[in-house]
C-alpha cells in the first residue's frame, strides 16, 4: 500500500465476503484519481466481482488491470452501462463530471459508487437528489477518511458504548501532501476540484454529522485561501471551516496542502472528540515520530489514559454492507440523506468562504 501519495492510497483489510463470487458484479468508469483502487479493494474483500473497466487512458487501464486481472477492458463507457451483468458502477473520474455520470449510470438502472467529492455544485446535488427518488436507485460515496480508517471504526463503537459520555466538541484536522508536480491538471482548476472545502473537506463534514449522531449542522464560518503557491492560481491550499451539529454540538475543522516530505505518510489525518467524561484523539495514518503505522485511537476517561493500537483487528463494514443493500435494497451502509447532506453542507462552506489573501 502507497502510504506517501495520497492519490495512490488504498488501505487493504482482511476479506469478509458478503455474497459468492458472481453474485455482484461491478463495472468501472473513470480513474482520474487512484482513490478508485481503495474503492475496489473494499468491493472485492466483501465478495464483489470487478468484472469491467473503462476509461480513456490505455495506460490507467493497463495498470488497473494488473491489480484487479479480472477487469476485462470495455470499449466503451456505454458498454459497461448497458451491460446487464452489472449492478454497481464505481468511478474516480474527474470531480465535476462525477456527478452526471452518475445520472447516466441510474438512468441504466444501476447503483453507483463515487470517489468523494461527489459533486462539485449544489445544482448536481439536486439532480441526484432527483434521480434517485425518480429510479429507486442507490448513490453511495466513498468518504474514505472515516470509511477506510479502522480507527476512526473504532472510534464509532466508542462512542456508541458511551465511552466519553456525551459529546461536547468535535474538531477535524486534514493536512494533505501537495505533490504538485505528480499531479494531474484538473486538480488545479476549481471548476474541476471543486475547491479545497469541497474536494477534502467532504470527509470533515461527513465524519462531523456520523461522530456527532446530527443529521444535519448549520455552517458559523468558513475561510479558503492560497497562501503560497502563486504558481498554481487554481489552487486553495489551506481551508476551514466552523459549524454547529443540529442537536448543539460545536464542530470545526482545518484542512491544507502543507505535510512536509519527512513525514512518513502523505498526512497525519486527525481527529478530536471530546465529551463530558473523557475525550478521543484519532491518530489515523501515523503516530509522529513512535509508529510509522496507522490506525491509533487515545481514549482518556475518568480510569486513566488508553492507546488502542487496532490496524488490522477492526475491518471495514461499509462493503459489505454496500453490497448488501444493493442486493437486498436496504439502508444499513449509509443513508442516503447522509450522503447528499455531508457534500451540500462542504459546498455551503465553500461557496460561503472568506477568501485570504
Amino acid at each position: 500500500m502507497q502510504k506517501m501519495d495520497g492519490q495512490q492510497y488504498a488501505p487493504e483489510g482482511k476479506p469478509q465476503p458478503v455474497c459468492k463470487r458472481g453474485e455482484f458484479v461491478v463495472g468501472v468508469i473513470g480513474l482520474d484519481h487512484g482513490h478508485i483502487y481503495g474503492m475496489c479493494n473494499g468491493l472485492f474483500e466483501a465478495g464483489a466481482d470487478i468484472a469491467f473497466v473503462y476509461d480513456t487512458d490505455a495506460k490507467k487501464i493497463t495498470s488497473f488491470q494488473e491489480k484487479f486481472p479480472s477487469a476485462k477492458q470495455a470499449a466503451s463507457k456505454e458498454e459497461v452501462l448497458e451491460n446487464p451483468s452489472v449492478q454497481l458502477i464505481a468511478s474516480a473520474a474527474i470531480p465535476s463530471s462525477r456527478g452526471p455520470l452518475g445520472l447516466e449510470v441510474l438512468d441504466h438502472g444501476k447503483d453507483y459508487f463515487s470517489d468523494k467529492p461527489p459533486f462539485t455544485t449544489q445544482e448536481q446535488v439536486a439532480e441526484a437528489r432527483r434521480k434517485v427518488a425518480e429510479t429507486g436507485r442507490k448513490w453511495f460515496v466513498y468518504y474514505s477518511e472515516r470509511l477506510h480508517v479502522e480507527a476512526a471504526v473504532y472510534a464509532e463503537k466508542l462512542l456508541i458504548d458511551g465511552a466519553i459520555g456525551d459529546i461536547v466538541s468535535i474538531r477535524g484536522w486534514g493536512p494533505h501532501r501537495l505533490s504538485a508536480k505528480s499531479r494531474p491538471d484538473w486538480f488545479f482548476d476549481k471548476e474541476k476540484y471543486g475547491g479545497i472545502l469541497v474536494d477534502i473537506g467532504s470527509h470533515q463534514l461527513e465524519q462531523i454529522l456520523q461522530f456527532s449522531g446530527a443529521e444535519d449542522a448549520t455552517l458559523i464560518s468558513s475561510r479558503v485561501g492560497n497562501l503560497y503557491h502563486r504558481e498554481y492560481p487554481g489552487l486553495e491550499d489551506y481551508g476551514d471551516a466552523c459549524f454547529t451539529a443540529s442537536n448543539g454540538i460545536p464542530c470545526y475543522f482545518s484542512l491544507d496542502w502543507y505535510t512536509p516530505d519527512g513525514l512518513g505518510t502523505w498526512g497525519d489525518g486527525r481527529m478530536f472528540i471530546v465529551g463530558t467524561k473523557g475525550y478521543i484523539e484519532l491518530r489515523k495514518y501515523i503516530d509522529v515520530a513512535a509508529s510509522k503505522e496507522g490506525d491509533h485511537v487515545i481514549l482518556v476517561d475518568g480510569e486513566g489514559e488508553k492507546h488502542f493500537h487496532v490496524g488490522g483487528k477492526v475491518g471495514f463494514p461499509y462493503f459489505g454492507r454496500l453490497i448488501r443493500d444493493s442486493l437486498d435494497r436496504t439502508e444499513t451502509a449509509m443513508k442516503q440523506e447522509h450522503t447528499f447532506r455531508a457534500i451540500e453542507l462542504a459546498i455551503e462552506a465553500e461557496q460561503k468562504a472568506v477568501r485570504i489573501r
